[in-house]
């Protein structure tokens, strides 16, 4: 099962970024083909039936799986960034951090208004990005089909924040 697989292969690093962090890495993921494509297939498993009109994957780990499921899925694949990254007109979206804030944005012309977005990261902590992604979506007219992770850090309360975006959110793990 594709749970235990991820269990085993993602590793702990302790004290990254900061002492007391547990950061979950997700690089030892990418050694290996298979899991690789079993993550992009469950995922399509998943949404083969919904109507998702676009996939926005936040930066940069959600470029990776986001656009293999975007080709699955056969729907454009539309990047969320970091400020200063997208070369053309864009909105952007600047939302609180734990120890800070942070800023993303979006091209003005990333997909039609009306436009069911799927939005896929890599992880689910707090859910300020993903949140901010949701935003950026609705600004531009399009509604949150759903959002998601291969991993959730469900004792984060991140899906709490997501919730006012979209019920539909998914994990193939969660800790």
């Amino acid at each position: 099962m594709i749970r235990e697989k991820l269990k085993s292969t993602v590793r702990d690093i302790h004290d990254f970024p900061k002492p007391g962090i547990v950061f979950k890495d997700v690089t030892p993921i990418f050694k290996d083909p298979q899991l690789c494509t079993d993550i992009v297939n469950s995922f399509a498993e998943l949404y083969a039936d919904k109507e998702i009109d676009v996939i926005a994957g936040i930066e940069s780990r959600g470029f990776l799986f986001g656009l293999m499921l975007a080709n699955r899925l056969g729907v454009p694949f539309v990047p969320v960034r970091k400020p200063g990254k997208l070369p053309c007109a864009i909105v952007s979206k600047t939302y609180d951090l734990e120890y800070g804030s942070a800023c993303i944005e979006i091209h003005k012309d990333a997909f039609v208004s009306g436009s069911r977005v799927l939005i896929h990261d890599d992880l689910l902590a707090t859910g300020g990005t993903a949140s901010a992604a949701g935003e950026l979506v609705k600004e531009l007219g399009g509604i949150v089909a759903g959002y998601c992770f291969i991993i959730s850090l469900d004792f984060l309360k991140g899906k709490e924040k997501l919730a006012i975006h979209s019920p539909d959110i998914t994990s193939l793990v969660s800790y």
